[in-house]
């Protein structure tokens, strides 16, 4: 029987799962923490990938890497870090992104060119404020590496090894500087981005071709980014939709054709097979229910409980969940505030509500620019650790006005990350048929019709016009 490994190194943590390489069947996961922060030092990662990866990973016959989307790894002509890698969260680079958004002529020309138009979370602003702000990192940066980029060049030895930096279409397709549509990086972009520097970039691998070996004779696959790992995980076909509710949350669909948004909500991303991923994020998700429990003075089950105390639209009361800043809308700069607050509607239930709808409105909005870029939306897959709590899978279907399928909850990242790396190992032209990961009963579409949900969502928008004029 063939072993394989997937590897989620995520923000949070780093978690591994083994599997069967034909089944799917998980025989068996670890996890270790990453620190926390929105500039990181990479060893910190490869530490915890030992540490989770201890007893699990000695005897795989195939391993791949899925991992955070976006951020910068910059290293020098030795194979050292330059320094701390910046984190798709690290928002200091906003400015740098309007400036290039501006020096290309404007959203429509990004998009255009890459299917994605530069927010602060983009690699290719990071290296603009990279150039900007250390202009002497920048002068010894010879390569540069994403976050599974890095990892898997580490599987493979690394600098010791001599071994090249390799990377997949999907995660390269968040850079800035990839064309999805064409297949081929833009270096032209990367010295717009880097004040006419060219570092090496890694080398784009298929869907299925192999990085090389590590030490220990495992085959190493390309890996990707998380979002285009949990597509795989999951199994998605044609008219799925899915929303994560993790750190950040992001709703992204399977499509046959590119994307190109000049209004920069869709990022026109490559998945992990050969087709596209269009997809919109946002910065905040499942922190929201975490930080309203902590205001309330309660865990995440005492939140559940107090959101069914209160009505649909919380009588009034409006979260914006801008907590970290926002990426959609564009709002590097906003913070979470409470609108619509009378004596009625101030009380814990209420707040507790009023969390869990802002939360959600911000990924209805995604499904709506979704559709708008002719993206087919049939069921609603949601997941992620938010997407744990039933009660955030009823309020869903209230505000997105539609059936909601909550599948089992299970490591989809590091599940997709596994199948691909059994879809290297057999060398097949299509990844292994593993049993329906998203088979699960469906929460129902509102008796309604969508009318709480569309009242929710107008109050939501209304206060967010209101401050921000979006």
């Amino acid at each position: 029987m063939a072993i394989v490994a997937g590897v989620d190194s995520s923000t949070q943590s780093c978690k591994v799962v083994v599997c069967d390489a034909e089944t799917g069947e998980v025989l068996r996961s670890a996890r270790a923490p990453h620190p926390e922060g929105t500039e990181v030092d990479p060893e910190s990662w490869w530490r915890a990938l030992c540490a989770a990866g201890t007893g699990l990973l000695e005897d795989v016959d195939a391993v791949a890497v899925a991992g955070q989307q976006h951020g910068l790894i910059a290293v020098d002509a030795r194979g050292r870090t330059v320094r701390d890698a910046l984190l798709w969260n690290d928002t200091r680079s906003a400015g740098a992104a309007e400036r290039l958004v501006a020096e290309l002529g404007g959203p429509a020309a990004w998009a255009e060119a890459t299917g994605t138009v530069p927010v602060a979370a983009v690699t290719a602003a990071k290296l603009r404020w990279l150039a900007d702000h250390e202009p002497a990192h920048a002068d010894r940066t010879a390569s540069v590496m994403l976050p599974h980029d890095w990892l898997t060049w580490r599987l493979r030895g690394g600098a010791d090894a001599g071994a090249e930096p390799v990377t997949d279409r999907g995660d390269a397709s968040g850079t800035g500087y990839y064309a999805p549509a064409e297949g081929r990086y833009r270096t032209d972009l990367l010295a717009l981005a880097f004040r006419g520097r060219t570092p090496r970039l890694p080398r784009v691998l298929g869907p299925f071709e192999a990085a090389g070996r590590t030490p220990g004779g495992a085959l190493v696959a390309a890996g990707t980014g998380d979002n285009m790992a949990a597509a795989l995980g999951l199994g998605i076909g044609d008219g799925d939709v899915v929303v994560s509710l993790g750190t950040s949350g992001t709703a992204f669909a399977r499509s046959a054709r590119p994307t190109a948004d000049p209004s920069g909500a869709v990022a026109g991303f490559a998945d992990a097979t050969g087709q596209f991923l269009p997809l919109v994020c946002t910065l905040n998700a499942a922190r929201v229910m975490s930080s309203a429990a902590r205001m309330l003075g309660a865990d995440l089950p005492g939140l559940e409980r107090l959101a069914r105390q209160a009505p649909p639209g919380a009588d009034g009361l409006v979260l914006l969940p801008y907590l970290g800043g926002e990426r959609t809308p564009n709002l590097p700069g906003a913070a979470g505030s409470l609108h619509g607050m009378r004596v009625a509607n101030t009380t814990p239930a209420h707040l507790a509500r009023a969390a869990v709808e802002g939360m959600l409105c911000g990924l209805a909005d995604a499904l709506d620019r979704l559709r708008d870029q002719g993206v087919r939306t049939g069921r609603v897959l949601l997941i992620g650790g938010a997407a744990r709590s039933p009660v955030v899978g009823e309020i869903a279907a209230q505000v997105f006005g539609s059936p909601v399928t909550v599948p089992r909850p299970d490591e989809y990242v590091a599940l997709g990350a596994a199948r691909q790396a059994a879809w290297a190992l057999s060398g097949r032209a299509e990844p292994p048929r593993w049993r329906a990961t998203a088979d699960a009963a469906g929460i129902p579409a509102p008796e309604d019709g969508g009318a709480a949900g569309a009242a929710v969502r107008e109050a939501y928008a209304g206060a967010r016009r209101a401050l921000y004029g979006v």
